[in-house]
C-alpha cells in the first residue's frame, strides 16, 4: 500500500549564527528561539523532494521545451544549489533533540546521519571537493576548508553504515518511530530500508573506485546483500521513498490549471521516448502521445512508431516550428509527441514522484552483479527491476488502457480522450533481442542501466544523468544547437558565487587540486577518474 503524506508545512528560519550581544536588546521577544525537532523534521522532509518536470528533467533528456519563454536544453551550466543551509537545519534538530532530553542515540540523531550523507552525496555530484569537516563544526567558520571528493564519499558511507545501526539498536530497544516524518508516518524501520537502499545507489555511483581499498566499495556492497537481518532493504514499490500530491496545496506540477499555457510548448525527448518505441515498451503510451504527423499518414495510435520524441541537441526554433500545435481541429506540423495529457494534465494528482525506489535498488542490484561484486543472477534482478518499473504505471500482463487527447478537447472532461485498450505480455516483452539480458558483459550492462534509466523517467532527480555520466548510456543527444556548450554534456556543475565571495582562497585551491584552477563543467571530478 502506497505510503499517503500528509503535509503539515511549518515556517521555520533558523539562525545558526549567533550576533553579538547586548545586553539581551538583540533579541526579538516576538521570534521563538527554539523549536521542537519534529518540526524541523517536517521542513527538512518537504526539502529533500525534487519535483518533475522542471529543468533537471530536461538536462536529464526526458522531456524538451519548444517554446523559449518557457526554457530551453542548453547546458550552460553555471553555479549550483549546494544545501548547507538545509544541512544547518539538520544540525538544529540534532540540538533540539538533545534539548527537549533524548539520548545522544536517537531516531533525530539517526535521521540526520542519513538526510546528512543524503544532501552530501548529491553535492559533491554535481561539483566535486566539498567543505565538510569545518563546514558542520559547531565552531562557526566562515571560510572552511575543502574536503576531497574521496574524503566526503568515505564519510557519507561513514553515515550510512551508522544510521542503519542506529535505526536498527533503537527499534529493538522499542524506540520504532520518529514524529514529523511526512513521508513514513513516522516508521524508522522504513527509513532504515531507504537508508540502505541508498547506499546500493552510493556504492554504485563509486563503481570507477572499485579497487579502491579505502571505499571497500565491492565489500560494503556484498556485506549488506548478504546480511539482510543487519541491512534490510525494500521488498516491493509500496516500501520507495516517494512524495505524493493532492488536490490543493501539494498538487501536481502539471495540472489543469496551467494546461492552457504549457501543455503544447513542451514535448517528449528522443533519449527517452525513441528508446521505448524502440524497444516496444508501453510506458511510451503512458508517457506521450502519438505525433500528429503520424497519425495523419495513417499510423494507428497504439503503434510503436507512432511515437517520436525531439532530439535536445535540436534548434530550439526548429523545433518550436515542428513540434505541432493543437488549433482545435489538427495537429500542424505535428513531427512530435507532446506528453500525455491524459496522465499529466487532467488531474492534481497524476502519479508519485519517486526519491529513492525499489525499482532503481532491483537495477543497482543487478549491475553489482553483472560486475561480480556479488554471487546473484543479475538476470533477475534486472527483470525484476523492469517488472517494478512496469507495475508503478499499473502496467502487468494482459489489458492496458490508454488514453489519448482528442485535439480541441477539455483536459477535465473524460470525452475529451479516445480510449485504447492493447494487450501487454510482459514475458515476450522481456524475450525481445533488445531487452533479453544479454549476460555478465558490457551489453548487459548497457542494458541494465538503459532500463534504470527509464525507470527514472521524472523522479530520483538528477539519477538519470548522474548514470549517463557514469556510464555513457542511454546515448544523450548532443553536437547540436540546442544543448549548446560546443556540442558537450557537461561533467559537472562550478561552484555557487557566494564560495567565491566568501571563502575564495579556499575556493580556488580546490579548482588547483581538481582542475587545473578552472572552474570548468567539463572536466572530469575524482569520481569520474
Amino acid at each position: 500500500m502506497k505510503k499517503k503524506i500528509f503535509l503539515a508545512i511549518t515556517a521555520l528560519t533558523l539562525f545558526v549564527v549567533q550576533a553579538c550581544k547586548m545586553d539581551g536588546l538583540d533579541k526579538d521577544p516576538n521570534r521563538a528561539t527554539v523549536v521542537t525537532p519534529d518540526l524541523v523534521l517536517n521542513g527538512i522532509c518537504n526539502s529533500i523532494f525534487v519535483g518533475p518536470w522542471d529543468d533537471k528533467a530536461r538536462f536529464c533528456q526526458y522531456n524538451c521545451c519548444n517554446y523559449n519563454y518557457y526554457g530551453n536544453q542548453e547546458y550552460n551550466w553555471g553555479g549550483a544549489s549546494l544545501k548547507y543551509t538545509l544541512l544547518k537545519n539538520v544540525v538544529k534538530m540534532e540540538e533540539e533533540a538533545t534539548r527537549v532530553g533524548y539520548k545522544a542515540v536517537n531516531p533525530y540523531s539517526a535521521m540526520a546521519k542519513y538526510l546528512k550523507a543524503a544532501m552530501y552525496y548529491e553535492m559533491t555530484m554535481q561539483v566535486g571537493d566539498l567543505p565538510l569537516t569545518e563546514a558542520l563544526s559547531p565552531d562557526v567558520t566562515y571560510t572552511p576548508k575543502y574536503n576531497t571528493q574521496k574524503e566526503v564519499f568515505v564519510q557519507v558511507l561513514k553515515w550510512l553504515d551508522e544510521a542503519n545501526a542506529d535505526m536498527a539498536t533503537l527499534i529493538a530497544a522499542g524506540e520504532s518511530t520518529v514524529s514529523g516524518d511526512i513521508y513514513f508516518g513516522g516508521n524508522l524501520l522504513a527509513w532504515q530500508k531507504i537508508n540502505n537502499a541508498f547506499t546500493l545507489r552510493v556504492l554504485v555511483a563509486l563503481s570507477a573506485k572499485e579497487s579502491d581499498a579505502d571505499l571497500n566499495v565491492k565489500g560494503k556492497f556484498a556485506n549488506i546483500i548478504s546480511n539482510p537481518t543487519k541491512y534490510p532493504l525494500p521488498t516491493s514499490n509500496a516500501d520507495g521513498l516517494q512524495y505524493v500530491y493532492n488536490n490543493t496545496f501539494n498538487k501536481y506540477p502539471t495540472n489543469p490549471d496551467n494546461f492552457g499555457f504549457d501543455a503544447t510548448r513542451y514535448n517528449m525527448s528522443a533519449t527517452t521516448l525513441n528508446t521505448l518505441a524502440s524497444l516496444k515498451d508501453p510506458r511510451a503510451m503512458l508517457f506521450g502521445e502519438p505525433a500528429g504527423n503520424k497519425m495523419k499518414a495513417g499510423i494507428q495510435p497504439t503503434d510503436f512508431a507512432a511515437f517520436v520524441g525531439a532530439e535536445s541537441s535540436m534548434d530550439l526554433a526548429d523545433m518550436s516550428t515542428k513540434a505541432g500545435i493543437d488549433n482545435g481541429a489538427a495537429y500542424l506540423p505535428g513531427e512530435f509527441s507532446f506528453y500525455n495529457r491524459k496522465r499529466y494534465y487532467s488531474t492534481y494528482t497524476a502519479e508519485n514522484t519517486v526519491i529513492v525506489g525499489y525499482a532503481e535498488m532491483c537495477f543497482n542490484i543487478a549491475e553489482a552483479a553483472n560486475r561480480g561484486w556479488v554471487s546473484l543472477n543479475a538476470k533477475d534482478w534486472y527483470e525484476k527491476g523492469i517488472k517494478a518499473s512496469h507495475s508503478f504505471y499499473g502496467i502487468g500482463n494482459g489489458p492496458l488502457d490508454v488514453y489519448f487527447f482528442k485535439a480541441g478537447g477539455k483536459v477535465t472532461d473524460g470525452a475529451s480522450y479516445n480510449k485504447f485498450t492493447v494487450n501487454f505480455d510482459q514475458t515476450a516483452y522481456l524475450a525481445q533481442p533488445l531487452v533479453s539480458y544479454a549476460g555478465n558483459n558490457s551489453q548487459g550492462l548497457q542494458q541494465i542501466v538503459v532500463q534504470k534509466y527509464l525507470g527514472f523517467f521524472q523522479n530520483s532527480g538528477w539519477e538519470g544523468y548522474y548514470n549517463y555520466r557514469r556510464t555513457g548510456f542511454p546515448s544523450f543527444s548532443k553536437g547540436g544547437p540546442g544543448t549548446a556548450n560546443s556540442g558537450l554534456i557537461p561533467k559537472r556543475f562550478q561552484y555557487p558565487a557566494s564560495e567565491v565571495t566568501n571563502n575564495k582562497a579556499n575556493w580556488q585551491s580546490a579548482l588547483n587540486n581538481q582542475f587545473g584552477g578552472k572552474d570548468d563543467i567539463n572536466a572530469d571530478m575524482w569520481i569520474l577518474k
